[in-house]
């Protein structure tokens, strides 16, 4: 019998191939058919290895969940962004590789990211989705987020409404 531990941890320099790897797979898997093939490909080349390296090494809070010694997703956080939503702090990316999808990793790693934010003064949260992503969008309410703006953001020629989803402090 084998057992592989799941460990949620801050992400280190010498992670940022494997950080790469997740988020290719992962940004692949969440919006193909959404944003548009040649700028979703943009999107993606742009947050190779070196990228990463350097959003660690510049102290971005980037926390990863381990599945044994494979990288399952990470998530990246800190201050709101939105001066104009009135919540601490912002959950900018969670992403997990899709085979890790679907199994409690993503409401594990989403806690652990709330958990640091309020930790650190950010008690009320933010994250935006994509409106037409109904797996992101499904995944925020079911974690209690509540529905609190809408925007919108260009992608090549396709302007793609999103929605932001809020948690109290």
């Amino acid at each position: 019998m084998s057992t592989s531990t799941i460990e949620i941890r801050r992400a280190r320099p010498q992670d940022a191939q494997a950080l790469a790897e997740a988020h290719d797979e992962a940004w692949r898997a969440a919006y193909r058919g959404l944003i548009p093939g040649i700028e979703l490909e943009r999107l993606i080349n742009r947050r190779g290895p070196a990228w990463w390296e350097t959003a660690v090494r510049r102290g971005s809070r980037i926390s990863l969940i381990m599945f044994g010694d494979s990288v399952a997703g990470y998530a990246n956080y800190g201050r709101n962004r939105a001066k104009s939503l009135p919540y601490a702090g912002e959950v900018y990316e969670l992403y997990l590789k899709p085979e890790f999808q679907g199994l409690g990793f993503g409401r594990r790693l989403f806690s652990h990211a709330r958990r640091d934010l309020t930790s650190n003064g950010l008690a009320s949260t933010v994250v935006w989705a994509l409106s037409d992503n109904d797996y992101a969008t499904g995944f925020y309410r079911a974690l209690g987020g509540r529905a609190v703006a809408r925007s919108s953001e260009t992608f090549g020629t396709q302007v793609l409404d999103k929605v932001a989803f809020a948690w109290a402090g």
